[in-house]
Protein backbone atom coordinates (compact mmCIF):
# COMPACT_ATOMS: atom_id res chain seq x y z
CA UNK A 1 0.00 0.00 0.00
CA UNK A 2 1.44 3.30 -1.15
CA UNK A 3 1.96 5.90 1.59
CA UNK A 4 0.36 8.88 1.90
CA UNK A 5 2.13 11.75 0.31
CA UNK A 6 3.27 14.54 2.84
CA UNK A 7 3.05 17.81 2.87
CA UNK A 8 4.46 19.66 -0.57
CA UNK A 9 6.34 22.91 -0.64
CA UNK A 10 3.82 25.08 -1.00
CA UNK A 11 1.84 23.78 1.87
CA UNK A 12 4.69 24.18 4.03
CA UNK A 13 5.09 28.04 3.76
CA UNK A 14 3.27 29.94 6.00
CA UNK A 15 0.83 32.11 4.67
CA UNK A 16 1.01 36.00 4.86
CA UNK A 17 -1.03 38.03 7.51
CA UNK A 18 -3.46 39.30 3.76
CA UNK A 19 -4.14 35.39 3.76
CA UNK A 20 -6.41 35.43 6.83
CA UNK A 21 -8.44 37.98 8.27
CA UNK A 22 -7.07 39.64 12.15
CA UNK A 23 -10.90 38.47 13.71
CA UNK A 24 -10.61 34.97 12.17
CA UNK A 25 -10.30 32.55 15.35
CA UNK A 26 -7.53 30.52 15.84
CA UNK A 27 -7.47 27.15 14.87
CA UNK A 28 -9.59 25.02 17.72
CA UNK A 29 -11.62 27.76 19.41
CA UNK A 30 -15.31 28.52 18.40
CA UNK A 31 -16.69 31.64 17.88
CA UNK A 32 -18.90 33.72 19.66
CA UNK A 33 -21.72 33.90 19.37
CA UNK A 34 -23.47 37.56 20.37
CA UNK A 35 -25.93 37.30 23.31
CA UNK A 36 -29.12 39.14 22.39
CA UNK A 37 -29.10 41.75 24.59
CA UNK A 38 -25.45 43.11 23.11
CA UNK A 39 -26.18 46.27 21.01
CA UNK A 40 -25.60 45.74 17.25
CA UNK A 41 -25.86 49.44 15.18
CA UNK A 42 -26.43 52.74 16.47
CA UNK A 43 -28.97 53.17 13.99
CA UNK A 44 -30.77 50.13 14.30
CA UNK A 45 -34.40 50.38 15.21
CA UNK A 46 -35.03 49.33 19.30
CA UNK A 47 -37.37 46.57 19.47
CA UNK A 48 -41.14 47.29 19.65
CA UNK A 49 -40.29 51.10 17.55
CA UNK A 50 -42.23 51.26 14.23
CA UNK A 51 -40.44 52.75 11.45
CA UNK A 52 -41.62 56.00 11.34
CA UNK A 53 -42.76 56.90 7.69
CA UNK A 54 -40.81 59.23 5.77
CA UNK A 55 -41.94 62.90 5.41
CA UNK A 56 -41.22 65.55 3.26
CA UNK A 57 -37.90 65.79 4.04
CA UNK A 58 -37.11 61.99 5.23
CA UNK A 59 -36.02 60.67 8.61
CA UNK A 60 -33.16 59.93 10.66
CA UNK A 61 -33.70 55.91 10.43
CA UNK A 62 -34.99 56.21 6.54
CA UNK A 63 -31.97 55.10 4.00
CA UNK A 64 -31.02 58.21 2.00
CA UNK A 65 -33.36 58.10 -1.29
CA UNK A 66 -32.12 58.18 -4.49
CA UNK A 67 -33.87 59.86 -7.45
CA UNK A 68 -33.31 59.97 -11.41
CA UNK A 69 -31.82 63.03 -12.85
CA UNK A 70 -35.17 64.04 -14.47
CA UNK A 71 -37.38 63.99 -11.13
CA UNK A 72 -34.22 66.25 -9.32
CA UNK A 73 -35.46 68.82 -7.44
CA UNK A 74 -35.26 72.42 -8.34
CA UNK A 75 -31.75 74.33 -7.78
CA UNK A 76 -34.28 77.51 -6.35
CA UNK A 77 -36.60 77.10 -4.09
CA UNK A 78 -38.60 80.73 -3.91
CA UNK A 79 -39.22 82.72 -0.42
CA UNK A 80 -42.55 82.74 0.75
CA UNK A 81 -44.72 85.26 -0.84
CA UNK A 82 -46.23 87.23 1.32
CA UNK A 83 -49.62 88.14 1.97
CA UNK A 84 -51.10 91.00 1.41
CA UNK A 85 -54.44 92.34 2.37
CA UNK A 86 -57.03 94.22 0.26
CA UNK A 87 -57.76 96.57 2.79
CA UNK A 88 -54.53 97.89 3.36
CA UNK A 89 -53.18 100.97 1.52
CA UNK A 90 -52.22 100.73 -2.27
CA UNK A 91 -49.00 102.68 -1.70
CA UNK A 92 -47.90 100.18 0.88
CA UNK A 93 -48.69 97.05 -0.94
CA UNK A 94 -47.17 98.58 -4.05
CA UNK A 95 -43.82 100.33 -2.58
CA UNK A 96 -42.99 96.31 -1.29
CA UNK A 97 -43.52 94.72 -3.94
CA UNK A 98 -41.74 96.79 -5.66
CA UNK A 99 -38.88 96.23 -3.52
CA UNK A 100 -39.21 92.52 -4.51
CA UNK A 101 -37.98 90.32 -7.52
CA UNK A 102 -40.09 90.29 -10.35
CA UNK A 103 -40.09 86.01 -10.06
CA UNK A 104 -41.43 86.33 -6.60
CA UNK A 105 -44.02 89.00 -6.56
CA UNK A 106 -47.63 87.55 -5.89
CA UNK A 107 -49.72 87.07 -8.89
CA UNK A 108 -53.15 87.66 -8.12
CA UNK A 109 -56.29 88.37 -10.38
CA UNK A 110 -56.45 92.17 -12.31
CA UNK A 111 -58.14 94.47 -10.37
CA UNK A 112 -59.90 95.45 -13.78
CA UNK A 113 -61.89 93.10 -16.05
CA UNK A 114 -60.22 92.31 -18.92
CA UNK A 115 -61.02 91.07 -22.51
CA UNK A 116 -60.46 87.88 -23.88
CA UNK A 117 -57.48 89.08 -25.89
CA UNK A 118 -55.63 90.36 -22.73
CA UNK A 119 -54.75 93.24 -21.75
CA UNK A 120 -53.73 96.85 -24.45
CA UNK A 121 -50.12 96.78 -23.20
CA UNK A 122 -49.87 99.89 -25.73
CA UNK A 123 -53.02 101.82 -23.83
CA UNK A 124 -51.46 100.93 -20.72
CA UNK A 125 -48.03 101.64 -20.80
CA UNK A 126 -49.19 105.08 -22.11
CA UNK A 127 -51.89 105.42 -19.29
CA UNK A 128 -49.50 104.96 -16.72
CA UNK A 129 -46.98 106.98 -17.89
CA UNK A 130 -49.38 110.21 -18.10
CA UNK A 131 -50.35 109.18 -14.61
CA UNK A 132 -46.57 109.45 -13.38
CA UNK A 133 -45.87 112.63 -15.67
CA UNK A 134 -48.85 114.40 -13.25
CA UNK A 135 -47.12 112.90 -10.40
CA UNK A 136 -43.76 114.06 -10.89
CA UNK A 137 -44.61 117.39 -12.07
CA UNK A 138 -46.77 118.41 -9.13
CA UNK A 139 -43.45 117.29 -6.93
CA UNK A 140 -44.65 113.62 -5.90
CA UNK A 141 -41.58 111.98 -4.21
CA UNK A 142 -40.18 109.43 -6.67
CA UNK A 143 -40.85 106.13 -4.30
CA UNK A 144 -44.41 107.29 -4.46
CA UNK A 145 -44.40 107.97 -8.19
CA UNK A 146 -43.07 104.45 -8.71
CA UNK A 147 -46.13 102.92 -6.67
CA UNK A 148 -48.60 104.77 -8.58
CA UNK A 149 -47.62 103.39 -11.91
CA UNK A 150 -47.17 100.23 -10.40
CA UNK A 151 -50.60 100.17 -9.23
CA UNK A 152 -51.92 101.33 -12.42
CA UNK A 153 -49.80 98.73 -14.58
CA UNK A 154 -50.82 95.97 -12.44
CA UNK A 155 -54.44 96.65 -11.92
CA UNK A 156 -54.99 96.44 -15.92
CA UNK A 157 -53.21 93.09 -15.77
CA UNK A 158 -49.74 93.80 -16.49
CA UNK A 159 -48.33 92.29 -13.06
CA UNK A 160 -44.54 92.40 -14.50
CA UNK A 161 -43.95 95.98 -15.26
CA UNK A 162 -40.77 97.91 -13.74
CA UNK A 163 -41.32 101.42 -13.93
CA UNK A 164 -38.44 103.99 -13.49
CA UNK A 165 -38.55 107.69 -12.29
CA UNK A 166 -36.08 110.08 -12.81
CA UNK A 167 -36.13 114.55 -11.87
CA UNK A 168 -37.60 114.89 -15.72
CA UNK A 169 -37.79 111.20 -16.97
CA UNK A 170 -40.56 108.41 -16.80
CA UNK A 171 -40.23 104.74 -18.30
CA UNK A 172 -41.87 101.72 -17.90
CA UNK A 173 -41.24 97.85 -19.25
CA UNK A 174 -43.31 95.29 -19.25
CA UNK A 175 -41.98 91.22 -20.20
CA UNK A 176 -44.90 89.07 -21.03
CA UNK A 177 -42.65 85.97 -19.98
CA UNK A 178 -39.07 85.12 -19.88
CA UNK A 179 -39.54 84.14 -23.44
CA UNK A 180 -41.10 87.22 -24.36
CA UNK A 181 -40.05 90.38 -26.08
CA UNK A 182 -40.06 93.30 -23.47
CA UNK A 183 -42.45 95.98 -24.68
CA UNK A 184 -41.29 99.59 -23.21
CA UNK A 185 -42.07 103.65 -22.80
CA UNK A 186 -40.85 106.63 -21.51
CA UNK A 187 -42.19 110.21 -20.93
CA UNK A 188 -40.47 113.64 -20.35
CA UNK A 189 -41.58 115.98 -17.69
CA UNK A 190 -41.08 119.33 -19.10
CA UNK A 191 -42.90 121.40 -17.41
CA UNK A 192 -43.74 121.37 -13.78
CA UNK A 193 -46.09 123.03 -11.50
CA UNK A 194 -47.23 123.42 -8.00
CA UNK A 195 -51.13 121.99 -8.02
CA UNK A 196 -52.64 119.73 -4.62
CA UNK A 197 -55.82 119.86 -6.06
CA UNK A 198 -54.94 117.82 -9.32
CA UNK A 199 -52.41 116.37 -7.12
CA UNK A 200 -55.09 114.82 -4.74
CA UNK A 201 -57.64 113.76 -8.31
CA UNK A 202 -54.56 111.71 -9.46
CA UNK A 203 -54.58 110.13 -6.44
CA UNK A 204 -58.01 109.14 -6.17
CA UNK A 205 -57.92 108.03 -9.48
CA UNK A 206 -55.21 105.26 -8.92
CA UNK A 207 -56.92 104.34 -5.91
CA UNK A 208 -60.24 103.51 -8.10
CA UNK A 209 -58.50 101.69 -10.46
CA UNK A 210 -56.47 99.75 -7.85
CA UNK A 211 -59.72 98.79 -6.01
CA UNK A 212 -61.66 95.23 -7.08
CA UNK A 213 -64.95 96.73 -6.10
CA UNK A 214 -64.02 99.86 -8.63
CA UNK A 215 -64.70 99.17 -12.44
CA UNK A 216 -63.28 101.72 -14.50
CA UNK A 217 -62.55 100.77 -18.07
CA UNK A 218 -59.34 102.52 -19.56
CA UNK A 219 -61.94 104.67 -21.73
CA UNK A 220 -62.91 105.98 -18.52
CA UNK A 221 -59.96 106.48 -16.89
CA UNK A 222 -58.59 108.14 -19.90
CA UNK A 223 -61.45 110.17 -19.27
CA UNK A 224 -61.47 111.20 -16.13
CA UNK A 225 -57.62 112.00 -16.59
CA UNK A 226 -58.33 114.66 -19.22
CA UNK A 227 -61.55 116.35 -17.02
CA UNK A 228 -58.27 116.62 -14.47
CA UNK A 229 -55.80 117.82 -16.70
CA UNK A 230 -58.52 120.62 -17.85
CA UNK A 231 -59.66 121.77 -14.49
CA UNK A 232 -59.34 124.90 -13.78
CA UNK A 233 -56.98 126.12 -10.37
CA UNK A 234 -59.78 126.50 -7.26
CA UNK A 235 -58.45 129.98 -6.57
CA UNK A 236 -57.88 132.61 -9.13
CA UNK A 237 -54.58 134.70 -9.36
CA UNK A 238 -55.56 137.63 -7.45
CA UNK A 239 -56.15 135.28 -4.62
CA UNK A 240 -52.73 133.69 -4.76
CA UNK A 241 -51.00 137.09 -5.22
CA UNK A 242 -53.07 138.35 -2.04
CA UNK A 243 -52.09 135.17 -0.47
CA UNK A 244 -48.18 135.67 -1.17
CA UNK A 245 -49.21 139.41 0.52
CA UNK A 246 -50.11 137.59 3.88
CA UNK A 247 -48.02 135.14 4.14
CA UNK A 248 -45.07 137.70 3.79
CA UNK A 249 -46.82 139.87 6.36
CA UNK A 250 -47.54 136.51 8.83
CA UNK A 251 -43.77 136.09 8.62
CA UNK A 252 -42.86 139.05 9.59
CA UNK A 253 -44.85 139.40 12.93
CA UNK A 254 -43.48 135.55 13.71
CA UNK A 255 -39.82 137.72 13.71
CA UNK A 256 -40.76 140.44 15.88
CA UNK A 257 -43.10 142.90 13.10
CA UNK A 258 -45.16 145.26 14.11
CA UNK A 259 -48.19 146.55 12.34
CA UNK A 260 -46.40 148.71 9.65
CA UNK A 261 -43.86 146.07 8.94
CA UNK A 262 -46.60 143.56 8.49
CA UNK A 263 -47.90 146.11 5.39
CA UNK A 264 -44.90 146.67 4.43
CA UNK A 265 -43.61 143.32 4.39
CA UNK A 266 -47.01 142.31 2.24
CA UNK A 267 -46.65 144.62 -0.19
CA UNK A 268 -42.68 143.58 -1.12
CA UNK A 269 -44.03 140.33 -1.93
CA UNK A 270 -47.15 141.14 -3.49
CA UNK A 271 -44.89 143.77 -6.08
CA UNK A 272 -42.24 140.24 -5.94
CA UNK A 273 -44.54 138.15 -6.81
CA UNK A 274 -46.21 140.00 -9.88
CA UNK A 275 -42.98 140.42 -11.02
CA UNK A 276 -42.30 137.03 -11.22
CA UNK A 277 -45.12 136.35 -13.24
CA UNK A 278 -44.31 138.89 -15.43
CA UNK A 279 -41.00 137.49 -16.05
CA UNK A 280 -42.54 133.97 -16.33
CA UNK A 281 -45.01 135.00 -18.92
CA UNK A 282 -41.76 136.20 -21.03
CA UNK A 283 -40.41 132.71 -20.81
CA UNK A 284 -37.24 134.09 -18.48
CA UNK A 285 -36.20 130.95 -16.25
CA UNK A 286 -37.53 130.40 -12.89
CA UNK A 287 -33.96 131.36 -11.13
CA UNK A 288 -34.30 134.85 -12.33
CA UNK A 289 -37.96 134.78 -11.65
CA UNK A 290 -36.62 134.23 -8.19
CA UNK A 291 -34.07 137.32 -8.24
CA UNK A 292 -36.57 139.32 -9.16
CA UNK A 293 -38.72 138.47 -6.76
CA UNK A 294 -36.52 138.80 -3.84
CA UNK A 295 -36.07 142.53 -4.55
CA UNK A 296 -38.83 144.50 -3.67
CA UNK A 297 -39.28 143.23 -0.02
CA UNK A 298 -35.54 143.68 0.56
CA UNK A 299 -35.85 147.10 -1.11
CA UNK A 300 -38.85 148.31 0.98
CA UNK A 301 -36.35 147.20 4.16
CA UNK A 302 -33.58 149.21 3.13
CA UNK A 303 -35.96 152.44 2.26
CA UNK A 304 -37.20 152.26 5.74
CA UNK A 305 -33.62 152.06 7.42
CA UNK A 306 -32.25 155.35 4.54
CA UNK A 307 -35.90 156.97 5.44
CA UNK A 308 -34.62 156.53 9.48
CA UNK A 309 -38.27 155.05 10.16
CA UNK A 310 -38.30 153.42 14.00
CA UNK A 311 -39.68 150.03 12.89
CA UNK A 312 -37.95 147.04 12.45
CA UNK A 313 -37.01 146.84 9.16
CA UNK A 314 -35.03 143.68 8.76
CA UNK A 315 -38.87 141.64 9.58
CA UNK A 316 -39.56 143.36 6.30
CA UNK A 317 -36.83 141.46 4.80
CA UNK A 318 -37.17 137.98 6.04
CA UNK A 319 -41.04 137.62 5.77
CA UNK A 320 -40.29 138.27 1.80
CA UNK A 321 -38.03 135.64 2.47
CA UNK A 322 -40.31 133.27 3.92
CA UNK A 323 -42.33 133.65 0.88
CA UNK A 324 -39.42 132.55 -1.89
CA UNK A 325 -37.05 129.81 0.36
CA UNK A 326 -37.98 126.24 -1.94
CA UNK A 327 -38.62 124.61 1.12
CA UNK A 328 -41.20 122.06 -0.68
CA UNK A 329 -38.53 121.12 -3.01
CA UNK A 330 -35.94 120.46 -0.27
CA UNK A 331 -38.48 118.33 1.73
CA UNK A 332 -39.07 116.17 -2.09
CA UNK A 333 -34.95 115.99 -2.47
CA UNK A 334 -34.10 114.69 1.19
CA UNK A 335 -37.04 112.47 0.81
CA UNK A 336 -35.81 111.28 -2.35
CA UNK A 337 -31.74 110.44 -1.56
CA UNK A 338 -33.71 108.80 1.90
CA UNK A 339 -35.19 106.42 -0.17
CA UNK A 340 -32.73 105.14 -2.75
CA UNK A 341 -33.99 107.68 -5.33
CA UNK A 342 -29.78 109.30 -5.56
CA UNK A 343 -30.03 110.66 -9.32
CA UNK A 344 -33.81 112.39 -8.60
CA UNK A 345 -32.02 113.76 -4.88
CA UNK A 346 -29.10 115.24 -6.59
CA UNK A 347 -31.39 116.95 -9.60
CA UNK A 348 -33.61 118.11 -6.63
CA UNK A 349 -31.11 119.37 -4.63
CA UNK A 350 -29.16 121.32 -7.55
CA UNK A 351 -32.58 122.92 -8.31
CA UNK A 352 -33.01 123.89 -4.57
CA UNK A 353 -29.15 125.48 -5.12
CA UNK A 354 -30.17 127.53 -8.09
CA UNK A 355 -33.32 128.62 -6.17
CA UNK A 356 -31.47 129.47 -3.04
CA UNK A 357 -28.24 131.04 -4.93
CA UNK A 358 -31.12 133.48 -6.59
CA UNK A 359 -32.42 134.71 -3.58
CA UNK A 360 -29.30 135.84 -2.26
CA UNK A 361 -27.97 137.63 -5.31
CA UNK A 362 -31.40 140.04 -5.28
CA UNK A 363 -31.17 140.50 -1.82
CA UNK A 364 -27.47 141.26 -1.60
CA UNK A 365 -27.75 143.36 -4.96
CA UNK A 366 -30.35 145.29 -2.86
CA UNK A 367 -28.86 145.52 -0.01
CA UNK A 368 -25.34 146.26 -1.25
CA UNK A 369 -26.90 149.12 -3.11
CA UNK A 370 -28.26 150.59 0.27
CA UNK A 371 -25.45 150.70 1.82
CA UNK A 372 -24.32 152.82 -0.28
CA UNK A 373 -26.88 154.79 0.11
CA UNK A 374 -26.12 155.06 3.73
CA UNK A 375 -28.55 152.61 5.50
CA UNK A 376 -27.06 151.22 8.58
CA UNK A 377 -29.12 147.94 9.06
CA UNK A 378 -28.28 146.35 12.66
CA UNK A 379 -27.49 143.26 12.43
CA UNK A 380 -28.40 142.24 16.08
CA UNK A 381 -32.14 143.29 15.79
CA UNK A 382 -32.43 140.02 13.31
CA UNK A 383 -31.26 137.38 15.98
CA UNK A 384 -33.15 139.01 18.79
CA UNK A 385 -36.80 138.36 18.47
CA UNK A 386 -38.81 139.25 20.94
CA UNK A 387 -41.20 136.63 22.69
CA UNK A 388 -44.94 137.10 22.38
CA UNK A 389 -46.19 133.38 21.97
CA UNK A 390 -50.07 133.91 21.33
CA UNK A 391 -49.37 136.22 18.58
CA UNK A 392 -46.63 133.98 16.81
CA UNK A 393 -48.52 130.97 17.14
CA UNK A 394 -51.53 133.08 15.28
CA UNK A 395 -48.88 134.63 12.90
CA UNK A 396 -47.60 130.86 12.39
CA UNK A 397 -51.48 129.75 11.74
CA UNK A 398 -52.03 132.51 8.87
CA UNK A 399 -48.64 131.72 7.32
CA UNK A 400 -49.74 127.83 7.00
CA UNK A 401 -52.67 128.89 5.49
CA UNK A 402 -51.74 131.33 2.66
CA UNK A 403 -48.96 128.50 1.67
CA UNK A 404 -51.36 126.43 1.35
CA UNK A 405 -53.80 128.54 -1.00
CA UNK A 406 -50.21 129.28 -2.86
CA UNK A 407 -49.98 125.35 -3.41
CA UNK A 408 -53.14 125.26 -4.63
CA UNK A 409 -54.97 122.81 -1.99
CA UNK A 410 -58.40 121.56 -1.68
CA UNK A 411 -60.20 123.75 0.60
CA UNK A 412 -61.27 120.50 2.92
CA UNK A 413 -57.39 120.05 3.71
CA UNK A 414 -56.40 123.71 4.23
CA UNK A 415 -57.87 123.98 7.49
CA UNK A 416 -56.06 120.41 8.50
CA UNK A 417 -52.57 121.50 7.82
CA UNK A 418 -53.12 124.80 9.08
CA UNK A 419 -53.54 122.97 12.73
CA UNK A 420 -50.66 120.31 11.89
CA UNK A 421 -48.40 124.09 11.40
CA UNK A 422 -49.71 125.36 14.61
CA UNK A 423 -48.76 122.34 16.52
CA UNK A 424 -45.49 122.05 15.20
CA UNK A 425 -44.80 126.01 15.96
CA UNK A 426 -46.39 125.54 19.31
CA UNK A 427 -43.63 122.71 20.14
CA UNK A 428 -40.84 124.40 18.37
CA UNK A 429 -41.27 126.91 20.79
CA UNK A 430 -41.82 125.20 23.69
CA UNK A 431 -38.22 123.13 22.51
CA UNK A 432 -36.65 126.48 22.23
CA UNK A 433 -38.30 127.81 25.49
CA UNK A 434 -36.60 124.93 27.13
CA UNK A 435 -32.61 126.16 25.89
CA UNK A 436 -33.02 123.46 23.37
CA UNK A 437 -30.39 124.27 20.52
CA UNK A 438 -33.08 125.39 17.01
CA UNK A 439 -31.25 122.31 14.91
CA UNK A 440 -32.94 119.98 16.88
CA UNK A 441 -36.01 121.65 17.91
CA UNK A 442 -36.76 122.35 14.23
CA UNK A 443 -35.94 118.62 13.47
CA UNK A 444 -38.62 117.43 16.15
CA UNK A 445 -41.56 119.56 15.58
CA UNK A 446 -40.67 118.37 11.56
CA UNK A 447 -41.12 115.08 12.51
CA UNK A 448 -44.55 116.35 14.00
CA UNK A 449 -45.70 117.42 10.99
CA UNK A 450 -44.78 114.22 9.07
CA UNK A 451 -45.93 112.00 11.07
CA UNK A 452 -49.43 114.04 11.32
CA UNK A 453 -49.34 114.57 7.79
CA UNK A 454 -48.70 110.89 6.65
CA UNK A 455 -51.71 109.59 9.54
CA UNK A 456 -54.00 112.43 7.72
CA UNK A 457 -53.34 110.93 4.02
CA UNK A 458 -53.20 107.03 4.44
CA UNK A 459 -56.54 108.00 6.89
CA UNK A 460 -57.95 109.24 3.28
CA UNK A 461 -55.73 107.42 1.10
CA UNK A 462 -54.56 110.40 -0.51
CA UNK A 463 -51.09 112.41 -1.04
CA UNK A 464 -49.20 113.30 1.91
CA UNK A 465 -48.00 116.22 0.17
CA UNK A 466 -51.27 118.53 1.01
CA UNK A 467 -50.49 117.76 5.02
CA UNK A 468 -47.01 118.71 5.01
CA UNK A 469 -45.71 120.91 2.83
CA UNK A 470 -47.07 124.05 3.92
CA UNK A 471 -47.25 123.37 7.85
CA UNK A 472 -43.31 123.52 7.85
CA UNK A 473 -43.72 127.03 6.51
CA UNK A 474 -42.93 128.65 9.87
CA UNK A 475 -40.07 126.55 10.77
CA UNK A 476 -38.37 128.02 7.56
CA UNK A 477 -35.07 129.56 8.30
CA UNK A 478 -35.43 133.32 6.94
CA UNK A 479 -33.85 134.56 9.90
CA UNK A 480 -30.41 133.13 9.56
CA UNK A 481 -30.82 133.79 6.00
CA UNK A 482 -30.90 137.41 6.00
CA UNK A 483 -28.54 137.70 9.20
CA UNK A 484 -26.07 135.66 6.86
CA UNK A 485 -26.69 138.26 3.63
CA UNK A 486 -26.52 141.13 5.60
CA UNK A 487 -23.23 139.88 7.38
CA UNK A 488 -21.51 139.15 4.07
CA UNK A 489 -22.77 142.40 2.28
CA UNK A 490 -20.81 144.26 4.97
CA UNK A 491 -17.91 142.09 4.71
CA UNK A 492 -18.22 140.33 7.78
CA UNK A 493 -17.49 136.57 5.23
CA UNK A 494 -17.51 134.82 8.26
CA UNK A 495 -19.99 135.00 10.36
CA UNK A 496 -22.01 135.46 7.19
CA UNK A 497 -20.96 132.10 6.34
CA UNK A 498 -21.68 130.42 9.57
CA UNK A 499 -25.25 131.68 9.98
CA UNK A 500 -25.98 130.61 6.07
CA UNK A 501 -24.33 127.32 7.24
CA UNK A 502 -27.06 127.29 10.08
CA UNK A 503 -29.91 127.98 7.78
CA UNK A 504 -28.60 125.08 5.46
CA UNK A 505 -28.42 123.09 8.72
CA UNK A 506 -31.69 123.68 9.75
CA UNK A 507 -33.46 122.84 6.26
CA UNK A 508 -31.89 119.42 6.11
CA UNK A 509 -33.22 119.12 9.95
CA UNK A 510 -36.72 120.30 8.49
CA UNK A 511 -36.24 117.61 5.89
CA UNK A 512 -35.17 114.80 7.45
CA UNK A 513 -37.79 115.09 10.32
CA UNK A 514 -40.68 115.46 8.10
CA UNK A 515 -39.47 111.93 6.62
CA UNK A 516 -38.50 110.46 9.37
CA UNK A 517 -42.18 111.03 11.00
CA UNK A 518 -43.50 109.91 8.08
CA UNK A 519 -42.00 106.48 8.27
CA UNK A 520 -42.38 106.96 11.96
CA UNK A 521 -46.12 106.73 11.18
CA UNK A 522 -46.47 102.88 9.91
CA UNK A 523 -46.25 102.18 13.85
CA UNK A 524 -49.47 103.84 14.78
CA UNK A 525 -51.26 103.03 11.44
CA UNK A 526 -54.18 100.34 12.63
CA UNK A 527 -55.63 99.36 9.07
CA UNK A 528 -55.73 96.10 8.88
CA UNK A 529 -53.29 94.36 6.83
CA UNK A 530 -51.47 97.91 6.61
CA UNK A 531 -48.47 97.09 9.11
CA UNK A 532 -47.93 93.77 8.03
CA UNK A 533 -47.03 95.11 4.13
CA UNK A 534 -44.73 97.72 5.99
CA UNK A 535 -43.00 95.15 7.93
CA UNK A 536 -41.95 93.32 4.74
CA UNK A 537 -41.02 96.57 2.92
CA UNK A 538 -37.87 95.82 1.80
CA UNK A 539 -34.82 98.10 2.60
CA UNK A 540 -30.78 97.99 1.44
CA UNK A 541 -28.65 97.01 3.90
CA UNK A 542 -25.81 98.97 5.50
CA UNK A 543 -22.78 98.80 3.39
CA UNK A 544 -20.13 99.26 6.72
CA UNK A 545 -18.30 102.08 4.63
CA UNK A 546 -17.50 99.82 1.50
Amino acid sequence: MAEAEGPGPEDRKPKSDEAHSAFTPPPGMEPEVPDEDQPTSEFALPEGLAAPSPGPEGSGFTAPATYAAQHSPPAHTPPPVPAFSASSPWQDRMRTMLRMPVDVRPVPEAAQRQTEAGPAVGRVLDLTLRIGELLLAGGEGAEDVEAAMFAVARSYGLDRAEPTVTFTMLSITHQPSLVGNPVSASRTVRRRGTDYTRLAAVFRLVDDISAPEVEISLEEAYRRLAVIRRNRHPYPTWVLTAAAGLLAGAASVLVGGGVTVFFCAALGAVLGDRLAWYFADHGLPEFYQFVVAAMPPAAIGVALKVAEIDVRASAVITGGLFALLPGRALVAAVQDGLTGFYITASARLLEVMYLFIGIIIGVLVVIYVGLQFGASPNPDEVLQIPHRPLLQTLASMVLVFTFAILLQQERSTVWIVTLNGGVAWVTFGALRAAELPPVPSTAIAAGLVGLFGQLFSRYRFASALPYVTAAIGPLLPGSATYFGLLSIAENRLDKGLASLTTAAAIALAIAIGVNLGSESSRLFMRIPGARSAAKRRAAAKRTRGF
